[in-house]
């Protein structure tokens, strides 16, 4: 769940890789009939040898290196520094993993997210962090980061210089690994078999001299007789890289790009330069080095002629109306600052990171094997971000005197868009909208995962246990610059001890000796000229504390049970206990509430346990017999009992069957489940606002929805438009709200997993290579899933309802005062369902061309739905193919490796819309009905669409036995991110907040190796 503090957030969803296999630079691997990672031929497993390996998705060890009961993605190290990612979590984001799908990455700078600033997380289907499982070496990854929203794994505590391999298994499984199983599961494995010391360095460097990435490493592995060490230990930088960096950025334009074919109503002009007007990153909804006033008569800004107006600029030209001031409307008031192009695009990161592996043969206890595993992780990031400061001078204050002078009468309180009431409780007399500057915030993350077991033989033939424990330790602190209000009101709170020398009543009382007095308000003031000692004064450092704890504790047991014609029919049982806790304490003027235009937080503090019993069975019905290659069968279940939420059961059947070596089919189907985390049950309560313009009755007699006229108009709000007295104007932000879901009776949910598919191995000539092609299709259904509704939807849904009551449905979650002010109340709920079909497709093809082997993998997944309900009786609002939300992507690599030498080449695909967008806006959300005039209004005054839009990288890699070095591009023609209006998705700049494009440009990057 995403909250927004300087814009509004977007929901974010994930999508999947398809396979592709591993040989030379290759990519993945989907089929038992492939070449495990360790090779670089085309052989099939089944000429490989017969070593039984354990894979993601299943407790028992399989005859070969990966099931072909469903699809398995594998990148594997070779992988990852051919495509020059700078660590694993870039990886793990990135278009080959997610197909299509938005993540929380560190563009998400200026955004409250699940875990706080800098946290990055990861998803598949499109269903969100929270509904994807990351494993490390097989065990669960617990979740880590700042506030009170620790709901996922954060990917930064990830160790990079020792991953392996990634294995991406893109089906529920909770049956297997329990709670948060229900897109996939991602399986980040380590080497295991390091000798010697091993030294690393990376760096990624951007064209544009900004955001370099530099990554140092040392690893070491020590292979004795029954004693193994192996461990790491890194260093990783990211530079900052602001917006002012990426030119596409610089300059937003609100709302109003046009695509040159007639569609959008065009780009309004500046009248002072006659170019662009640049718009703030909300592109327009912000006034800065503004004043306001009540409505009154002035010179026009840009009509040189009287009228009438509530906002107004500073000019020493103006002599009549408010002198020194004129008036300003919508479009040419000031609401661009270059201060602004200073923030962070993409936030700055400084990490140290720790992994020790280790494991002792004790000749006992079935030859039983001791290991331990420590990771630890130390990041330190941070985020520069510019604010606005609205000071509200209060009525008949001896700060107003110059304005008084300029109007020619006092200054009463009217209305210009203003609260009525200040924190001091006296009636407004003006408002000074300041650009005040940057600001920023930082976090410091400490997480250390010890983990440690015993496995060996069990009393069986050829059975094996395995008893695990571990314990997390997450440490979090957080801050950021804060305008705290009841300062803020004691400065202007002031008496005047001296012709224009003003003190604060606070100080000359005593009460307060070290209040600073605002200063009088002039045109220096509204345009950001504050004194430091009045700076200093207002804004203070916040600061708060995070800790989250998780203790995991596991026992299984398994091995054959008797013999099948296709093999052993294997039996795996085991059990495993989970507790965790949380304890957020935010900074007190953020429990007090007394952070001026940023969300407040009170303490989150909660727990849970739970206990699970679990089981698997592999049946190998048969094997290599006329009709039936190949044909298993594989259950599992798993019953779980969470303290909070009671207990419930999940299963899971799967199947393959091979009537011929050239041709295979297999499916799945199976339940998940996922209890509420601590953060969604135990959240404290949340205050933030929106913006006025959030309010749908907000000037509601221009709105070109009939439904929301008629509802506005029936609850009778005050009219207050001087130029429409049947109007209503919002004067003040819309308060949100926001509560755990403990108290209000949120429950689990769960979800059916389908999938099922064909897999060819193409019967051509052995000098034409191999080919081998898959087709699966996937239904992904969640109920009751816990998420969060934001406040704007939750208006937009209560005001645009053709049943509307305002004391019923989703209006009962909103309370609007006689005055029209609004507060909205959030919290986690069950929402109804969420649905994700689609296609995924993959080809694979290797054959030996002059003295080396060239490689062709290809992977593209095709969304069917992208829906949601939000509840039973609700309309089904499906999103698939919108801006940010594709129906199509692909990633394609090949690979030409010779000795020593390979050469890599890879592009990422993520398909545009051109007309899907403008359909979903036009179907209202809550009666579902499609409105074509609605779409022929979006065509005409707003451009959205995407193109399509590509990513090339390239890169070479030379190896020696203890050398390598690889040396490339990432997007290699330095592709700029689509443009698109405001009005869909949130932006930076005029372009989508989406991880699936580049912000940072062409980037050369060297990665190099030396071992000892």
């Amino acid at each position: 769940m995403i909250a927004s503090i300087k814009r509004r957030a977007a929901l974010v969803s994930t999508s999947v890789l398809a396979l592709a296999m591993t040989t030379g630079t290759a990519w993945a691997q989907s089929s038992a009939d492939q070449t495990p990672p360790a090779q670089t031929d085309s052989t099939s497993a089944d000429q490989q040898s017969e070593e039984t390996i354990v894979v993601t998705g299943s407790l028992i060890p399989r005859p070969n290196a990966f099931n072909g009961m469903e699809g398995l993605t594998v990148l594997t190290k070779e992988n990852l520094t051919a495509s020059g990612y700078a660590s694993t979590a870039d990886a793990l984001q990135s278009v080959a993993v997610t197909q299509g799908a938005a993540q929380i990455n560190n563009a998400y700078s200026g955004f409250v997210v699940d875990g706080g600033t800098g946290t990055n997380t990861v998803g598949l289907r499109g269903l969100g962090p929270a509904r994807t499982l990351v494993l490390l070496n097989g065990h669960r990854l617990q979740p880590a980061g700042t506030q009170g929203n620790v709901i996922a794994s954060d990917l930064n505590v990830l160790p990079t210089a020792l991953v392996s391999r990634i294995e991406v298994l893109k089906a529920g499984a909770s049956s297997i690994y329990g709670s948060d199983a229900v897109a996939g599961v991602i399986n980040i494995l380590t080497d295991t078999e390091l000798k010697g010391i091993t030294l690393s360095a990376q760096a990624n460097v951007p064209q544009v001299g900004a955001g370099s990435d530099y990554t140092l490493s040392a690893s070491f592995g020590y292979q004795g007789d029954r004693l193994k060490l192996i461990g790491s230990a890194e260093y990783s930088r990211r530079a900052r890289l602001t917006v002012g960096d990426a030119k596409w950025a610089q300059c937003p334009i609100t709302g109003y790009l046009t695509d040159g074919e007639g569609f959008g109503s065009g780009d309004f002009i500046d009248p002072a330069t006659g170019r662009s007007k640049c718009w703030t990153v909300d592109n327009g909804g912000v006034t800065i080095n503004t004043l306001g006033l009540p409505t009154q008569s002035a010179i026009g800004a840009t009509s040189g002629a009287l009228g009438n107006f509530n906002r107004f600029r500073p000019s020493a030209a103006v002599g009549t109306g408010v002198i020194g001031y004129e008036g300003v409307g919508t479009y040419d008031r000031t609401s661009f600052d270059p201060r602004l192009l200073k923030e962070d695009l993409i936030s700055p990161l400084e990490k140290y990171t720790g992994y020790l592996q280790a494991s002792y043969e004790l000749d006992a206890l079935g030859d039983a094997e001791l290991y331990v595993e420590v990771l630890g992780t130390q990041r330190h990031s941070s985020t520069v971000s510019f604010r606005q400061l609205s000071l509200d001078y209060p009525q008949f204050s001896p700060l107003l005197d110059g304005i008084t002078a300029a109007t020619g009468r006092p200054i009463n309180t009217g209305n210009f868009g203003l609260p009525t009431n200040t924190t001091n409780g006296a009636n407004i007399g003006a408002r000074a909208f300041i650009g005040y500057g940057l600001t920023g915030t930082e976090q410091e993350v400490s997480f250390v995962r010890a983990a440690g077991g015993l496995r060996g033989n069990f009393f069986f033939n050829r059975w094996k246990y395995d008893l695990y424990f571990a314990k997390s330790f997450n440490d979090g602190t957080y801050s950021g610059d804060q305008f705290l209000i009841d300062r803020i009101a004691k400065s202007m709170d002031v008496v005047q001890t001296a012709p224009g020398v003003y003190s604060c009543r606070a100080a000359v009382g005593g009460s307060d000796p070290n209040c600073v007095a605002a200063p009088a308000l002039s045109a220096g003031v509204v345009a950001g000229n504050l004194p430091q000692a009045y700076r200093d004064y207002i804004q203070q450092n916040v600061v708060g504390h995070t800790k989250y704890r998780e203790f995991n504790m596991s026992f299984n047991v398994g091995g054959p049970v008797f013999k099948l014609p296709g093999g052993d029919l294997s039996l795996a049982l085991g059990a495993e206990y989970r507790s965790n806790s949380i304890n957020d304490q935010p900074g007190a003027d953020s429990i007090n509430g007394n952070m001026l235009n940023y969300s407040s937080a009170t303490p989150t503090v909660g727990s849970d346990r739970v206990w699970e019993l679990f089981g698997e069975v592999y049946a190998p019905i048969l094997s290599d017999v006329p009709f039936a290659y190949r044909l298993t069968f594989d259950a599992s279940a798993r019953y779980t009992n969470y303290r909070s939420y009671g207990s419930n059961t999940t299963y899971k059947f799967q199947g393959e069957y091979r009537p011929f070596k050239a041709i295979g089919f297999r499916a799945s189907y199976g339940t998940s489940y996922r209890a509420p985390a601590l953060a969604e049950q135990f959240v404290g309560a949340t205050s933030g606002f929106l913006g006025s313009s959030s309010d749908p009755c907000d000037d509601y007699r221009s709105s070109s929805n009939s439904i929301i006229v008629q509802n506005c108009s029936a609850i009778g709000l005050p009219t207050n438009d001087p130029a429409d007295p049947t109007n209503f104007l919002q004067t003040g932000g819309v308060k949100v709200l926001g509560v755990g879901g403990a108290a209000t009776g949120l429950k689990a949910e769960t979800s059916t997993n389908f999938s099922g598919g064909v897999v060819l191995l193409a019967p051509i000539p052995a000098s034409l290579g191999t080919l081998q092609l898959s087709a699966d299709y996937f239904d992904i259904r969640v109920k009751n899933g816990v998420n969060q509704l934001s406040a704007g939807t939750i208006l937009n849904l209560c005001y645009g309802s053709a049943s509307f009551d305002a004391n019923a449905g989703y209006c009962r979650l909103v309370e609007r005062e006689a005055s029209g002010a609004l507060t909205v109340t959030t919290s986690y709920l069950n929402l109804s369902t969420d649905v994700r079909r689609g296609l995924e497709f993959n080809l694979d093809y290797a054959v030996k061309i002059g003295p080396g082997r060239f490689t062709l993998n290809a992977a593209v997944t095709k969304y069917l739905e992208q829906s949601t309900q939000l509840f039973d009786g609700d309309p089904v609002i499906d999103q698939n193919g919108t801006i940010t939300t594709p129906d199509w992507s692909g990633s394609f690599n090949a690979g030409y490796r010779v000795d020593r030498f390979s050469l890599h080449y890879g592009l990422d695909w993520i398909a545009g819309d051109n007309k899907r967008t403008y359909h979903v806006a036009a179907i209202d959300s809550g009666t579902g009905i499609y409105n074509p005039a609605d779409e022929e209004f979006y065509r005409a005054n707003y451009y959205w669409k995407v193109p399509n839009y590509f990513l090339h990288n390239v890169s070479a890699t030379f190896s020696l036995d203890k050398f390598s070095l690889t040396a490339g591009v990432r997007n290699l023609f330095d592709s700029a991110p689509p443009q698109t209006s405001v009005g869909w998705t949130n932006v930076i700049g005029n372009t989508p907040l989406y991880s699936g494009y580049d912000y940072i440009g062409r980037t050369f990057f060297i990665s190099t190796t030396a071992k000892f």
